[in-house]
């Protein structure tokens, strides 16, 4: 699954789109290339209202998935989010917005190896959002920090449209790229905002060489 991703929207784009009332990234910089367990922006539900802040990549990990494990580098893809484990996220203050502007499946290789491939929006716009959770844990995320408490993420995925299918057939990101739908995952009830977890339609999407960066 998406393990993979780029932001490099400016941070302006991300405020207007997403409602954004308060900014506490400082002088976010454009990220090409995000992997698990970094840190990345997120908008969230504040207590002012929502919110642009820095958080890790990678939900906490299940325990049972975790024995014999110093290190727990997080879950950054969730398909089943009324399951026990993710359920207590499921409220609006647990959900976030996480900006993008392409991410990355990857595609094997007739030689074993595999390369990274490009989806962002056909529609020229630079901007869209995965569906996300954030939960703050403590934890060991890295053996040399020791224990440390963090703001982490992930995001939903679903089933692949075809876009993505040609080359990653058993899922996708949750993408939402209409106003409606990024105030649908914030403020709704869990109900009516978990039907949001479905694949973009056809033709949304394109295959890109490389990440598109925004000006």
């Amino acid at each position: 699954m998406c393990n993979l991703y780029s932001m490099t929207s400016n941070p302006q784009a991300i405020r207007e789109i997403a409602k954004v009332l308060e900014d506490r990234t400082g002088n976010l910089q454009p990220l090409p290339e995000i992997y698990p367990n970094t840190m990345a922006p997120i908008v969230r539900n504040g207590e002012n209202g929502r919110e642009l802040v820095m958080a890790r990549w990678g939900m906490p990990t299940p325990p049972g998935y975790l024995r014999g494990h110093k290190v727990d580098r997080g879950v950054t893809n969730i398909r089943n989010p009324i399951s026990t484990w993710w359920k207590r996220w499921e409220d609006m203050q647990h959900r976030c917005l996480v900006p993008l502007t392409a991410f990355s499946e990857p595609e094997r290789l007739p030689d074993g190896k595999s390369r990274p491939v490009w989806f962002a929006r056909s529609d020229g716009e630079p901007l869209a959002f995965f569906a996300g959770i954030w939960c703050r844990w403590t934890s060991v995320r890295k053996l040399a920090d020791g224990e440390t408490t963090d703001d982490l993420f992930g995001f939903l995925t679903t089933e692949a449209n075809q876009e993505v299918g040609a080359i990653h057939p058993k899922a996708m990101p949750v993408i939402l790229t209409q106003p409606g739908e990024l105030d649908v995952w914030m403020n709704a009830p869990a109900a009516e905002a978990l039907r949001l977890q479905r694949p973009l339609p056809n033709g949304v999407l394109a295959r890109v060489e490389s990440q598109p960066l925004s000006e």
